[in-house]
């Protein structure tokens, strides 16, 4: 473990007098803030230097200001070489309605329509507006965690914009209902047209509005395991409308960086994960050694998530989820929360023990600190919730 905490060492540390956050927003209007910064001019692959330890989060960023541009070169980053773009979309694109409980999105791009449709279960206590989690595929949190909370839940049924999936069949890349409306982006990978896609459902909700929808969004949470635990990272990390981003066992590819990974034996590393997801030219061009030459690492798409709230949940038990390399990245990740005094909105709990995606007793207090906290603005304490209970690291 010695030797991957070596690998932090590069990172910033919290400065003396961490930031006041009384002014630091708990989450924002706009999928995208700083989506008029231009974007920054990316080297080509030959011309990246090679960086040995995680990249800083922090590089250049004094102030909160700072962190705008920070934010969308990260951002930029991530889409060129990991994941493929995800495009903006004008408000007059976007048409919804409500059928009943059920929320009807219509996104029309380039003479195309894509439909997205996803039922609202309403909470039985509380009174409307409520907060809303949504489940990136489903929700793998019991369900005793909102059944007795003003909390709605959804479903992002992702297979209406990329139908994708590891078993059964599904179309090739170019061909998911994304394509039709942007085949410029056919190389992008999964989780940029998925992460498109949540962020037109909560279009929808903000078009609509609480008094048609009964949601309140301001207060919006997305989470999802295993492989939609990934995808409940970038949908959170790449809208700023998502106040509380919980990612269950995400594994490579999510939380855990790439070159703690590459340091390990039988665990999803960059070399070993599903293409389909990201694009080909990411393991073509930072695979084996040449992860070192990737300009950021996965700890910084955590940071995206900043100055939200943030829990990342991780079982040991599951080698090949990269937990060993999840830690370093998380406590990464927190370091640019720390700066700017807010550091009980990020946090972590690995705990070992339990069947994949099946949430134990034991880390339920943690996520149902977050969920009361972020979602329902009850007073719970957050400041210290970095878990791990395992031998196995």
């Amino acid at each position: 473990m010695r030797a991957l905490i070596k690998l932090l060492l590069a990172v910033a540390p919290m400065s003396a007098m961490a930031q006041s956050g009384n002014n630091v927003p708990l989450v924002m209007n706009a999928e995208n803030t700083f989506a008029n910064y231009k974007k920054p001019k990316l080297p080509k692959v030959e011309d990246l230097p090679v960086i040995k330890e995680l990249p800083n989060p922090l590089q250049g960023v004094k102030n909160y200001k700072d962190w705008g541009k920070r934010r969308a070169e990260i951002a930029a980053q991530i889409q060129h070489y990991g994941i493929g773009e995800k495009p903006l979309v004008k408000p007059e694109q976007v048409k919804a309605h409500m059928d009943g409980d059920t929320l009807i999105v219509d996104v029309t791009v380039n003479g195309q329509t894509l439909t997205l449709r996803s039922e609202i279960r309403y909470p039985k206590t509380g009174q409307a507006p409520y907060a809303v989690m949504i489940g990136t595929s489903g929700i793998s949190l019991p369900r005793q965690l909102f059944n007795d909370r003003p909390i709605a839940t959804m479903v992002f049924h992702e297979k209406q914009v990329n139908d994708y999936g590891q078993f059964g069949r599904h179309h090739e890349r170019g061909e998911h209902n994304f394509d039709r409306l942007y085949p410029e982006l056919k190389d992008n990978g999964a989780y940029s047209e998925w992460a498109w896609g949540l962020s037109r459902i909560i279009d929808g909700l903000q078009q609509l509005g609480p008094e048609v929808t009964k949601i309140d969004t301001k207060h919006i949470g997305v989470t999802g395991c295993s492989y939609a635990g990934k995808m409940a990272l970038y949908c959170g990390a790449f809208d700023e409308r998502v106040a509380l981003t919980i990612a269950q066992e995400p594994g490579g590819g999510g939380a855990a960086a790439w070159r703690v990974s590459h340091t390990l034996e039988g665990v999803e590393d960059l070399d070993h994960t599903d293409y389909h997801w990201f694009k080909e030219s990411q393991r073509t061009n930072f695979a084996g050694d040449s992860v070192y030459l990737l300009p950021y690492d996965q700890h910084e798409l955590c940071a995206l998530v900043f100055p939200r709230a943030l829990l990342l949940l991780g079982n040991p038990d599951y080698k090949w989820l990269a937990d060993k390399a999840m830690l370093p990245s998380a406590q990464a990740a927190r370091k640019v929360w720390e700066k700017f005094g807010i550091a009980d909105r990020m946090g972590w709990s690995i705990v070992d023990g339990h069947g994949h995606c099946q949430l134990p007793e034991s880390q339920m207090p943690e996520v149902q600190a977050f969920i009361d906290k972020f979602l329902l603005g009850r007073a719970t304490d957050t400041s210290d919730i970095r878990i791990v209970k395992t031998d196995k690291f």
